[in-house]
Parts: C-alpha cells; sequence; structure tokens
C-alpha cells in the first residue's frame, strides 16, 4: 500500500508455495485486503503435480477456495503463459490506471511442457479474463459433443483426453477455465441484480453465453 501511505505506486509480486498461503499467512492476505493494498500474490507449485514427495499435505488443490473468500481479490488459474501476461497486464491496468481497489492471486506451475502463442481471437482476451474460453474446438461434424473443462496444471491431461474420445467417435471441445472464481461471482451477480430488477430484460451469466455459443 506505498501507493497510499507514501504515495509512491509499486507494482508488489509475492511468490510462495501455494499450500502454504492462504493456510499459513490467510490472516496477513485479508489484513491486505483491509489496507487496500494492491499487487499480484502467485502460489507457486500448484495443482498438486509436484512436491508429491513430500505427502499430500504439501500438495495445494483447494486454494482457490479460499481465496473466493476474500472479497476484494480476483484469482486465476492460467494454464498457459499468454494467459498469465493477459491477466497481470489488466490487473496492473485496473489497480494503477482505474484505481480499482482489488488484488490478485494467482496459481502458476513449474511443469516442463510447451507454451502455444496466443490465438488470434479477440473474444479469447474477453474469456481470460471473465473465467473462460474455448481453447480447442472439434472440426468434426459426427458424434456426441464431450466438453473437456480445464485450468492450470490438468489442461495437459485434457488435451491428452482428446485422441482417446476422438478415437471412440466423440467431439470433443476443450475449454481452458482461467476462473472459476470469477464465473461464480458474475453469475451471483446476475443472479442478484435480476432478483432485484423483475421488470427489467434478465441478465445472463457470462458463462451461459459462453457455452451457448
Amino acid at each position: 500500500n506505498a501507493y497510499a501511505t507514501h504515495g509512491l505506486p509499486m507494482i508488489p509480486f509475492y511468490i510462495f508455495y501455494s499450500m502454504f498461503g492462504f493456510q499459513r499467512v490467510g490472516d496477513m492476505v485479508w489484513s491486505c485486503g483491509d489496507m487496500i493494498c494492491r499487487g499480484f500474490l502467485l502460489g507457486g507449485t500448484a495443482g498438486r503435480t509436484t512436491l508429491n514427495g513430500e505427502g499430500l499435505q504439501h500438495q495445494d488443490g483447494h486454494s482457490h477456495l479460499l481465496a473466493n473468500t476474500f472479497p476484494n481479490m480476483l484469482s486465476y488459474d492460467p494454464a498457459f503463459g499468454y494467459e498469465l501476461a493477459i491477466i497481470v497486464q489488466d490487473g496492473i491496468r485496473r489497480m494503477y490506471f482505474e484505481q480499482e481497489d482489488i488484488f490478485y492471486y494467482l496459481t502458476v506451475y513449474n511443469e516442463n511442457y510447451s507454451m502455444p502463442a496466443l490465438p488470434k481471437d479477440n473474444h479469447i482476451l474477453e474469456g481470460i479474463l471473465k473465467g473462460g474460453y474455448c481453447y480447442r474446438r472439434s472440426d468434426s461434424a459426427q458424434g456426441e459433443v464431450v466438453n473437456l473443462l480445464s485450468s492450470g496444471a490438468i489442461m495437459q491431461q485434457a488435451l491428452q483426453a482428446v485422441e482417446t474420445l476422438e478415437a471412440l467417435g466423440y467431439r470433443v471441445h476443450v475449454w481452458s477455465m482461467t476462473s472459476f472464481n470469477e464465473l461464480a461471482r458474475d453469475a451471483q451477480d446476475c443472479e442478484r441484480w435480476n432478483r432485484l430488477h423483475p421488470t427489467e430484460p434478465a441478465r445472463q451469466p457470462y458463462v451461459k453465453q459462453l457455452f451457448s455459443q
């Protein structure tokens, strides 16, 4: 909060093992929210794919459930480098140009896999920030549709599952869900607005729009 205390805007990145984040310093994170701090919390080695030699107590697969309890924190679970870059870029814009009183929690990984380039689709930029977009759409016109929703570490397993499912005759779409929390909040906001404005046209949550495509 140096921007408010000293008039010196800074962009802090606090990097830690995601398993030892909210479980160990949750009170401090809540205090940061109360003090209207800005910046990025990066939970490393998330997804229960690393540190398994030390047991499940050192593997994080639930920190986003805890993150959702912080009202002014936005949490994301990106699978690819371009998703992370877009989220950070927009976070800097919102916190330091728009002066929004928010901060971010991002889970990141140390698995060794190739990072694809940003697809040339303007809708993807919106989807990354709102919580989800279609990463791979089947070209086939035959078979029942299977939608695989994945984020972070499990994206690679979803892409491997495509080959198996297509061999069985299914049409498979893969969705990168960058933030289940933001999708849930948007749906809750729409539900509340619709209840308070019964005579107005109902708003549709983004997740409903996403899967109606």
